[in-house]
């Protein structure tokens, strides 16, 4: 096994082939299942809720190059809820960023992959997340240093509902409307469940949308698992111009396993034995 001291290796044939979004979204549900039942991990269920957004972006929503991670003119994406690590590293290995033999040691002693993200020898991770409510300030100060520098690419920040009750967010947030960061993109996986409770009673967020507009972002609402919309929001938000962009998209807590669907248990349960192979099944069969 590689040290966290090496680089992953890279596929051996360089990028693989660009996936279709949808079939992106099976494979990555289909590891985030299996990797978190081997490293015995949590999260399962924040992985599942962003499988499509994370596909949509990786199949072409993003600019990136496997065969160059860090290729200057990239667009940047920073996964904030860096809990569901396991949704991150198997698109970027589907894509070709490394090989998928390494999905095999998620989460376990010795490996590059860690249960939260890091950029620690793994290609095309950006920023090392986990403690919430860094992703959106770091990705703001990013977007303004790229427009100071005159760069043209993006910055993408994914952020989990419940980490919108931490203060970074919202001082970023004003922060980003006032430097009119149009080069900026909010996208927030709105599964309305948090670790323990529902996010309605933990902090209540609404009204949401609202908020985010009264501090002067261009928002919009969609269903995260419709790939279309997911895509066609991402390309108005690529017009838009004097202000940053957030898409707040409704979701479901460990969509594509009926088991999972909208229960709490699955923030932290691991997928073991007979649950492991029921969860695999529902997902073979709703492919």
């Amino acid at each position: 096994m590689a040290t966290h001291d090496e680089p992953c290796p890279t596929t051996s044939s360089g990028a693989a082939d660009l996936p279709d979004s949808r079939t992106l979204a099976r494979r990555i549900r289909v590891h985030a299942v299996r990797m978190t039942s081997r490293g015995n991990s949590s999260h399962v269920g924040s992985s599942l809720s962003m499988a499509d957004l994370i596909a949509v972006l990786y199949a072409g929503g993003l600019r990136v190059d496997p065969t160059r991670p860090r290729w200057p003119g990239r667009d940047r994406f920073i996964l904030s809820k860096g809990h569901a690590s396991a949704g991150l590293y198997a698109a970027l290995a589907e894509r070709g960023f490394f090989d998928l033999s390494l999905l095999d040691s998620h989460c376990q002693d010795g490996s590059h992959l860690s249960g939260h993200v890091t950029t620690k020898g793994v290609p095309g991770v950006e920023l090392a997340t986990g403690s919430l409510g860094h992703g959106l300030p770091v990705a703001t100060g990013m977007a303004l240093a790229a427009r100071m520098a005159g760069e043209r690419h993006r910055v993408i920040a994914l952020l989990s509902d419940g980490e919108c009750d931490e203060g970074s967010n919202w001082e970023a947030i004003l922060f980003a409307a006032h430097h009119e960061l149009d080069n900026l993109v909010a996208i927030i996986d709105y599964n309305k469940l948090q670790s323990l409770k529902p996010v309605e009673q933990t902090l209540r967020l609404e009204p949401f949308a609202e908020k985010w507009r009264s501090f002067g972002w261009y928002t919009v609402e969609i269903d995260g698992h419709d790939h279309d919309a997911v895509r066609g929001a991402l390309s108005t938000a690529a017009g838009t111009s004097g202000r940053p962009t957030c898409l707040i998209a409704h979701t479901v807590k460990g969509k594509g396993v009926p088991f999972m669907e909208n229960s709490i248990l699955w923030h932290y349960r691991s997928p073991q034995g007979a649950e492991r192979d029921a969860a695999l099944d529902a997902l073979e069969r709703g492919a």
